[in-house]
């Protein structure tokens, strides 16, 4: 058996999600395909595929073996490329996870643009607000805001958010003036459903307070906190990544412009590998780059 071949089978099988996807993909047939994946398991000792009418999916032997195949073959690549002489270019599957919101917002049209300059390459961007492993979960690439960053991933700074307290002019028409950090005491705070109530906040002269806030209302979406921000439901401490397009349109209003929160900081992750794939290396220097320059988002000093 072509060990070789039959991973590379295995390989685009798993990531098509179908026997007769990987055939098309290799001009071959169904049966050759599924011949060559039996043959793999026999060489294994194991099942690697769960298969049904419609679809295959693999079971976790076989889940844990592609994401280890699919290494292995890059860095095979990545030796014929390198002995030919030739200059690797981005192609391939890139798998890439962030959180929803800053997906939605302001990830999803730059991975399109990245894929626009790469014809070669398939992306799938897995939007998901809790801190996936990459490797476990056959990740390429992760973006994550601050957080508890995982020890083993190479973890690189590229933007940062500063966050204040904003609302929709027709709540602050309504309700009462704010001059003061304290004033906020007396207003609907909407935050985050798990977020704390205490708000620190660091004027542009130094000084520091610590507000204890309340609402009736909290959500564990920041699509939704933006959402209800807008139709004046209360006032929020929100990152400028979510609301500075609202604030630059006049949708939202900066409350007590001279005073902040510690800022969001935005990573881009991934595995600590000597070879990485041209896809990943580029895409992480890409996002480098653009992230930063999207609203809200900032450079890092």
């Amino acid at each position: 058996m072509d060990m070789l071949r039959a991973m590379q089978v295995f390989v685009r099988v798993v990531e098509l999600g179908s026997l007769s996807a990987a055939a098309r993909e290799r001009h071959t047939t169904q049966p050759t395909v599924s011949k060559l994946v039996a043959a793999l398991e026999d060489r294994l000792g194991v099942r690697l595929l769960e298969r049904s009418t419609t679809h295959v999916v693999p079971t976790e032997q076989g889940r844990r073996f592609h994401e280890r195949a699919r290494r292995l073959l890059e860095d095979f690549d990545s030796a014929v490329a390198d002995a030919r002489g030739l200059t690797e270019t981005p192609a391939g599957l890139l798998r890439i996870t962030a959180p929803v919101s800053l997906g939605v917002l302001r990830l999803n049209r730059l991975v399109q643009a990245f894929m626009h300059d790469h014809p070669g390459l398939e992306v799938e961007l897995i939007l998901n607000d809790r801190m996936v492993d990459l490797v476990e979960d056959g990740m390429d690439v992760a973006i994550r805001i601050g957080g508890q960053l995982p020890p083993s991933m190479v973890a690189r700074k590229i933007a940062v958010s500063t966050r204040q307290l904003v609302a929709a002019p027709s709540y602050l028409q309504a309700h009462p003036a704010i001059a003061h950090p304290d004033d906020v005491a007396a207003h609907n705070y909407l935050r985050f459903a798990w977020a704390s109530d205490q708000v620190e906040l660091r004027g542009a002269d130094g000084a520091q307070v610590t507000l204890q806030l309340s609402g009736r209302y909290r959500i564990n979406n920041s699509l939704a906190i933006r959402d209800s921000l807008l139709t004046g439901a209360g006032i929020g401490l929100a990152p400028g990544w979510l609301v500075q397009d609202l604030v630059d349109a006049g949708q939202l209003a900066v409350v007590l412009p001279d005073w902040q929160a510690p800022p969001h900081e935005a990573f881009v992750l991934y595995p600590s590998r000597r070879h990485q794939p041209a896809r990943v290396r580029e895409f992480v220097r890409f996002i480098g780059e653009r992230l930063a320059r999207e609203p809200g988002l900032a450079v890092p000093g």
